[in-house]
């Protein structure tokens, strides 16, 4: 079931003026003199839970072209079996510091344009859609890595069911793997790289209080972190970037995981 909203757009010499209407009734042809403000109507969705998708405007062709990465990371990411249910989010910086990020409760292999949103650098919405409660975590991974162009949130068993193993530990440590040259500054498998690992919480303010000092004290900052039976968040320059971290990282939890089982002990 679908309601319809209609959103009148008000161009005139002042700026832009949205005025909502929530009655169809009120879709009547509009006239207006010579150099008067023009009507143009745009139509939102409105689900049957309420929740109601706003309808594009003014949307620039590379924040069009960054959400459709988005699309396409989300579904091979769901392919991969690390985006169950609506698990997962992911996000990119734009250039004026904002962010385009997927929307609350959407399936991440099943992305539309609908389904990414903006944000300020502090999380707020800027285009009436609802943003994910782990939004503040994303905006603070950019505000204390400059460098981070794109933030990818996973859910894997094995990192899943490895992060609560390993219950009392603040880190997963990752040795003797090549791909732990995925990591920056890295450049053979003979190192050991320790994950950061953190409680899992609802109180996502109380979280990013929590990771704020843990990552700010590393040096050099690694791009990843686990939300312990929760998920891993990686960031990267790029998504592609972004995306290739994913990977790699999933692929050591599910070998550390089976090193664990292996030994029946934790790492």
């Amino acid at each position: 079931m679908f309601l319809f909203r209609c959103k009148f757009v008000m161009f005139h010499a002042g700026g832009v003026e949205r005025i909502d209407w929530r009655n169809p009734t009120l879709l009547e042809k509009f006239s207006s003199a010579p150099g008067a403000a023009v009507a143009k109507p745009t139509y939102d969705v409105i689900n049957a839970d309420g929740m109601y998708r706003p309808a594009a405007h003014d949307i620039s062709p590379h924040v069009t072209q960054l959400a459709d990465m988005l699309i396409a990371i989300g579904r091979r990411i769901d392919a991969r079996g690390h985006a169950p249910a609506t698990g997962g989010n992911y996000s990119v910086r734009l250039d004026d510091g904002s962010i385009a990020i997927t929307i609350s409760g959407s399936h991440k292999g099943r992305l539309t344009r609908d389904d990414i949103m903006r944000v300020s650098a502090a999380g707020d919405a800027l285009d009436g859609k609802k943003p994910s409660a782990e939004t503040l975590l994303h905006c603070l991974i950019y505000a204390i890595d400059p460098g981070a162009g794109a933030v990818l949130h996973t859910h894997s068993i094995a990192g899943t069911v490895l992060s609560r193993a390993l219950a009392g530990l603040d880190h997963i440590g990752l040795e003797g793997y090549e791909l732990l040259k995925i990591f920056p500054g890295i450049d053979t498998h003979a190192t050991r790289v320790e994950l950061p690992l953190v409680d899992n919480s609802q109180d996502m303010p109380a979280l990013a209080d929590q990771l704020r000092p843990l990552l700010t004290a590393q040096s050099p900052l690694l791009p990843a972190f686990y939300i312990r039976g929760h998920g891993l968040y990686t960031r990267g320059p790029t998504a592609e970037a972004a995306e290739h971290r994913v990977e790699a990282c999933e692929f050591l939890l599910c070998c550390a995981w089976e090193e664990c089982k292996l030994a029946g002990a934790t790492r």
